[in-house]
């Protein structure tokens, strides 16, 4: 949203990309927006297999 064309909110580009004076030198910048808002922050999807897998068989 920082380097888009059309900027119409009501507090600089600037501001929005570096809101503390030391965020300018330490700024890490996501690949990517969030995942369907809120809700897929909260509700994540794992594809790992189960760990119960990673187990070894032991013989009694």
């Amino acid at each position: 949203m920082v380097a888009a064309d059309q900027w119409e909110l009501p507090y600089s580009r600037e501001k929005a990309g570096f809101p503390l004076d030391y965020v300018k030198a330490a700024k890490i910048w996501p690949s990517v927006r969030r995942i369907d808002n809120a809700f897929g922050d909260r509700n994540l999807m794992c594809s790992c297999i189960p760990v119960s897998d990673y187990a070894e068989e032991v013989e009694a």
